[in-house]
């Protein structure tokens, strides 16, 4: 059985195992040399609709486009390109720190929904 702690304002541990008695040694155990890495970013093709996408570099851009939406440093981003383009451009108002790196996958399946709109 794993507990769920609701609360970790006590340096608590997140998870407890059943039978882990070491209470708050738990705390102070770390990943050692594994590295701890950020999610690879997501990256799908959609058709703009009216209107396109206001980029921070170039304004609005319009037809078949890839969106990529990154994850760095806490923060994600989200980035577009006209399709099979080497350029890429900010989504204006496409960043926001972003707590867990789970939730990119979330975060990118939203904006798609929200940017793709082939029948207008």
């Amino acid at each position: 059985m794993v507990r769920i702690r609701a609360r970790l304002d006590r340096r608590q541990a997140l998870l407890e195992a059943d039978g882990d008695h070491r209470g708050k040694e738990r705390t102070s155990r770390h990943a050692g040399d594994l590295p701890m890495t950020e999610p690879p970013a997501k990256q799908s093709d959609l058709t703009a609709g009216p209107g396109g996408v206001m980029t921070d570099e170039v304004g609005v851009v319009t037809g078949d486009l890839t969106l990529r939406t990154e994850l760095k440093d806490g923060q994600v981003a989200l980035k577009v390109q006209y399709k099979d383009a080497d350029e890429w451009y900010a989504v204006t108002g496409g960043k926001a720190a972003l707590k867990d790196p789970a939730d990119l996958d979330a975060v990118h399946a939203i904006a798609l929904a929200l940017l793709n709109r082939p029948e207008g």
